[in-house]
C-alpha cells in the first residue's frame, strides 16, 4: 500500500509536466501543419493563358473624291391656254403651180468687191545714190533742242537714229538705234524728224533708202 500511494505521489508531481509537454507537441504540431501548407502554397503556380496580342493599325483616310452635281433638268413645258380661235381659212385646191415659174424668191447675194491691194515699195539699203542731208549735219545739230535738265545733271553723248527716207525726201518711221538718256533720245528723235533729205535712186527713180545717223550731245 506505501508503494502505491509514492507512485500516485508521483504522478500529481508530474502532471503538470505531462500537460506542458503535450501542449509543446500540439504546439509543434501546429507549426509543422502551417509550414507544410506554405509550401504548398508557394508550390502551386497559376498558369495563365497567352493571350492574343491586337495590333492596331492606323487606317489612312482616303480622300473621297466629290463627284459633280448632276445637270439641272430641263424645265417641264407648261401648257398656255390659247384663247386665240384660229380661222379656218379656204384652201384653194384648183390652184395649179405654175412649172414655169422661178423657184428662187430671193436675189443672189451680191459677189464681194474685190479690195485692191496696194503694193508696198520695197526699201533699199544700198541704192546707186543715196539721199543727201539737205543743210548737212550742221543743220542736224542746230535743229537739236539740249534738254534742260539734261544740262543741269552734265548728261552728253552720242545718239543714234534710224529711220527711212521716203521717195519725196522725208523722215519716216526714226526709232533709236543707241542711247544716252530717254531726254537726249527725245530730242535727238524729234530733230531728226525735222530733217529734209534729197530723195535717194535706184536706177533713175526715187525709191525708199533705210539710213542711220548720229546725234552729238556735248556740253560746252
Amino acid at each position: 500500500m506505501g508503494v502505491r500511494k509514492d507512485d500516485s505521489a508521483d504522478l500529481r508531481k508530474q502532471y503538470p509536466i505531462y500537460v506542458q509537454v503535450g501542449m509543446i507537441v500540439a504546439l509543434l504540431l501546429l507549426i509543422l501543419a502551417f509550414r507544410v501548407d506554405l509550401r504548398q502554397e508557394s508550390e502551386f503556380q497559376v498558369v495563365m493563358e497567352e493571350q492574343e496580342v491586337v495590333q492596331m493599325e492606323e487606317i489612312q483616310q482616303t480622300e473621297q473624291e466629290t463627284k459633280p452635281p448632276p445637270p439641272p433638268r430641263p424645265p417641264v413645258p407648261v401648257e398656255v391656254p390659247n384663247d386665240e380661235i384660229i380661222e379656218d381659212e379656204a384652201v384653194d385646191l384648183d390652184a395649179s403651180l405654175d412649172l414655169n415659174e422661178s423657184l428662187q424668191t430671193s436675189a443672189p447675194p451680191p459677189a464681194p468687191e474685190e479690195e485692191e491691194e496696194e503694193e508696198e515699195q520695197e526699201v533699199f539699203i544700198v541704192v546707186e545714190d543715196r539721199p543727201e542731208l539737205i543743210g548737212g549735219m550742221a543743220a542736224l545739230q542746230q535743229a537739236v533742242e539740249y534738254p534742260e535738265f539734261a544740262k543741269k545733271a552734265g548728261i552728253e553723248g552720242r545718239v543714234f537714229v534710224q529711220f527711212v527716207v521716203d521717195e519725196q525726201g522725208n523722215v519716216t518711221n526714226p526709232q533709236v538705234t543707241r542711247g544716252v538718256h530717254k531726254l537726249l533720245d527725245q530730242a535727238a528723235l524729234e530733230a531728226v524728224r525735222e530733217m529734209k533729205f534729197k530723195p535717194g535712186k535706184q536706177r533713175g527713180k526715187a525709191v525708199k533708202v533705210q539710213m542711220s545717223l548720229p546725234v552729238t550731245f556735248r556740253l560746252r
